[in-house]
């Protein structure tokens, strides 16, 4: 056999693999998400949003959930959801201009994190006690940039006993995110300031028992808000899945609250939103 129908067979058999995948992906539901992340997702398909995605996948009569794993930080819609590596985020801010989003699936707040045995749980970022206390904080981002409890405590001149804790944690270990609410379980910091999911999976894990208490939605002091509203995402051309998202988040209220139950996820729901 000659050099040329050689390379025409090779390159027919690479063209019917790539369209049987191709044909097998369009059977799938096309996930991004975060290999180290729990309590949302991971590679072990631990997280709730694991969970959520193959409950859409069913719903929508799709044979399973095909994920393409990226760490979920600054660039992450450009990297994946933006060139087509997947068609779904399952976890994004409502609000965000970065794509085109569901209704929300559930709203949380940052939550004071303390010992239950210390007796410590604040009542509000007024709370006296505050300037007591050695305060563990998320920082958002690699430039350390202040998240909303960090600012609101910077403008109560509460700063000395701040302690920052990155977002993101130390991605070469399990769980990164886990780091601030641990620091609260052996003392290291007498009380954290936490996002909602993170505070309350990691507090139901702990090695002692926590308290979980959900700030207000918005700080006074600053007009920052406290509580966001989270949603599945889509590229922006892509109205007509986001529909069928809609469709499936309404269908399955029950379950996908039963998800965010057994997740220890802190909800401050607003009414749910109707899209015209």
């Amino acid at each position: 056999m000659s050099a040329l129908p050689m390379s025409v067979t090779v390159l027919a058999i690479l063209l019917l693999s790539t369209a049987a995948a191709n044909d097998s992906a369009k059977d799938m539901l096309r996930v991004c998400a975060d290999p180290n992340n729990l309590p949302y997702s991971n590679d072990r398909l631990e997280g709730f949003e694991n969970r959520l995605a193959e409950l859409v996948a069913r719903d929508l009569g799709l044979d399973g959930v095909r994920y393409t794993w990226w760490a979920q930080r600054r660039g992450f819609l450009r990297n994946t959801l933006n060139v087509a590596a997947c068609d779904v985020v399952m976890g994004i801010p409502t609000n965000t201009d970065a794509a085109l989003t569901t209704r929300p699936y559930y709203q949380s707040s940052y939550a004071f994190v303390t010992r239950a045995d210390r007796h410590l749980a604040p009542v509000s970022l007024d709370d006296p006690q505050l300037r007591h206390m050695r305060i563990g904080v998320q920082l958002v981002g690699d430039d350390g940039a202040n998240s909303p409890p960090a600012h609101a405590l910077s403008r109560r001149g509460i700063v000395r006993n701040v302690v920052g804790y990155s977002v993101y944690g130390d991605y070469t270990k399990d769980s990164p995110t886990s780091a601030i609410v641990s620091a609260v379980a052996s003392g290291d910091v007498d009380m954290a300031i936490v996002w909602g999911p993170v505070a309350g999976y990691f507090a139901s894990v702990a090695a002692v028992p926590l308290v979980i208490k959900p700030i207000p939605n918005r700080d006074d002091s600053t007009s920052l808000p406290f509580s966001f509203a989270i949603s599945m995402a889509v590229r922006q051309k892509d109205r007509a899945l986001r529909n069928r998202l809609d469709r499936v988040i309404v269908n399955q209220r029950n379950q996908i609250d039963g998800f965010l139950a057994r997740y220890h996820v802190p909800r401050v729901d607003a009414a749910p939103e109707v899209r015209p």
